[in-house]
C-alpha cells in the first residue's frame, strides 16, 4: 500500500492534468450543448484507457523499486546488475554511478597498495631488528653475572613481544590479510605459549598449572597462538603472587591468574583502543594494545572472549569457541 501511494504522489501532475481535462471536456460539451452522456462516455473511455496504461506503468515502477530493494541488501552489486534505465534523466543517473563506481574502484585500488606497502615495510623492519636481538642473546649467554644476563634477557624478550605485537597490528588492519581455518590441536598451541614464556615464570617463580587438553579446534593457529600470547603475557604482568592456571571449561580455554584483578566498571571496556583502566594506569608500560588486538581477532577467528575478574582476586579470561569450532576427531 505504500508503494502504491508513493507512485500516487509521483503522477499527481499527470493525475491533475487528466482530472483538469476532463472538466474542461465537460465544460465544453455543455456551451455546446453535447449530450452529457456522450461527455461522460468519453471519460469514460479515456479513463479505462488511462488506468490500462497506468497499470502497466505501476507493474514496472513495482519491479524496479523491488530489484533495487533487493540490491541494496547486497555487499557487493555491480553497476551491470542495476535495472534497465527506463527514460534519459535515468540514463544519465546509471552513467554518473558508473563514474562515481570508477573513482570509487581507483581509491580502493589505492587504498590497497598503500596498505601492502605499509606491511612490507614494516615486515621488513621487523625481520631487520630481529637480527640486532639475536646477536644480543648471543653475547648474553657469555654474560658472567647470572642475574644482570637474565634480566636483560627478559627485557630482550619484551622487545621481542613488542616488535611482534606491532606487526601483527599492521598485518589486522590490512585487507590483504587472509585466515586460514583447520583442525588445530589445542593442545599444542597451549604448550607451545607455556614454552615461550618459560623464562618469565621462572624468574618470577610463578608455578603453571596445565594436565592437557584432549581436544581440537577449527581456526587459525597462528593468530589465536598470538592471542593466547597476549592473554598469558598479561597475566603474567599483573601476577606477582600465587599461580597461573590453564584449563578447558566446557567450550572454552581459561587461562586464570590470582594477580592484581580488574575492577569491575573497567571490565566492560577491556579491549577498547587504548584503554588501560585503574590497573593500567598503576603500570606505566600498558597499552591494552594487546587486549584490543586480541578481541578483534578473536572476531574474525568466530570467537569470544570473557572476561571474570576481581581486585586483588585474581582474573579468568576465556576464549569461547562456538559448538560447531569444536572437535576430538
Amino acid at each position: 500500500m505504500k508503494i502504491f501511494l508513493t507512485y500516487l504522489n509521483n503522477c499527481k501532475i499527470p493525475i491533475a492534468l487528466w482530472i483538469l481535462f476532463g472538466l474542461i471536456n465537460i465544460i465544453i460539451g455543455y456551451l455546446y450543448q453535447v449530450p452529457l452522456e456522450r461527455s461522460i462516455l468519453w471519460l469514460a473511455l479515456c479513463g479505462f484507457i488511462g488506468i490500462a496504461a497506468a497499470g502497466f506503468h505501476f507493474y514496472n515502477y513495482y519491479s524496479s523499486h523491488k530489484e533495487l530493494t533487493f540490491h541494496q541488501a547486497q555487499t557487493h552489486v555491480e553497476i551491470e546488475q542495476l535495472p534497465s534505465s527506463a527514460n534519459l534523466i535515468e540514463s544519465d543517473y546509471q552513467a554518473l554511478l558508473e563514474k562515481l563506481n570508477a573513482a570509487f574502484s581507483h581509491l580502493e585500488n589505492i587504498k590497497t597498495q598503500n596498505e601492502q606497502e605499509i606491511l612490507d615495510y614494516f615486515t621488513m623492519w621487523v625481520h631487520q631488528i630481529k637480527i640486532p636481538i639475536s646477536a644480543l642473546h648471543l653475547i648474553l649467554q657469555d654474560e658472567d653475572n647470572d642475574k644482570v644476563s637474565e634480566e636483560m634477557k627478559e627485557q630482550l624478550f619484551k622487545i621481542e613481544q613488542y616488535v611482534e605485537l606491532i606487526l601483527q597490528y599492521v598485518r589486522l588492519g590490512s585487507a590483504s590479510t587472509d585466515y586460514h581455518f583447520q583442525k588445530v590441536d589445542l593442545d599444542a598451541i597451549v604448550r607451545e605459549t607455556i614454552k615461550k614464556y618459560a623464562p618469565i615464570f621462572i624468574r618470577k617463580k610463578l608455578p603453571v598449572h596445565y594436565e592437557g587438553i584432549d581436544q581440537q579446534i577449527i581456526t587459525d593457529s597462528k593468530w589465536l597462538s598470538f592471542v593466547l600470547e597476549q592473554i598469558l603475557s598479561n597475566a603474567l604482568k599483573y601476577t606477582n603472587d600465587g599461580s597461573i592456571s590453564i584449563y578447558l571449561e566446557k567450550n572454552a580455554v581459561v587461562v586464570e591468574d590470582t594477580g592484581i584483578g580488574i575492577h569491575p566498571e573497567d571490565i566492560p571496556r577491556v579491549g577498547e583502543r587504548n584503554f588501560t583502566g585503574f590497573t593500567g594506569r598503576q603500570h606505566k608500560s600498558a597499552s591494552g594494545i594487546g587486549l584490543h588486538l586480541s578481541k578483534q581477532i578473536l572476531a574474525k577467528l568466530g570467537h569470544q572472549i570473557k572476561i571474570e575478574s576481581e581486585p586483588k582476586k585474581g582474573t579468568k579470561v576465556s576464549i569461547v569457541f562456538d559448538d560447531k569450532q569444536m572437535t576430538t576427531e
